[in-house]
């Protein structure tokens, strides 16, 4: 499943910020629309490291689908930042 939603949340002393929902199915209509150009930069890129192009396509692919239900929490000097992907 292709991640839709991403939600991002600071939390730092003495400000309260709210959560931002990050939309990425919007993302996904620019990518489709230059992914006959990412493919073929991918495919040159493969072809010049010895890579195969189809195995590449499906390393990135595999990763692309594990993506939702990532948390990413990250703290310092009592800052928080999390994101979620859904």
């Amino acid at each position: 499943m292709i991640p839709s939603f991403a939600i991002l949340q600071i939390e730092a002393p003495h400000v309260h910020t709210p959560r931002i929902w990050l939309p990425l199915f919007l993302v996904w209509i620019p990518v489709i629309l230059v992914s006959p150009l990412i493919f073929l930069v991918i495919f040159g890129l493969c072809i010049a490291g010895r890579i195969s192009p189809w195995r590449a396509t499906a390393v990135f692919w595999s990763i692309l689908c594990g993506l939702p239900g990532t948390h990413v929490h990250v703290s310092a000097h009592g800052s928080n930042v999390l994101v979620r992907i859904l």
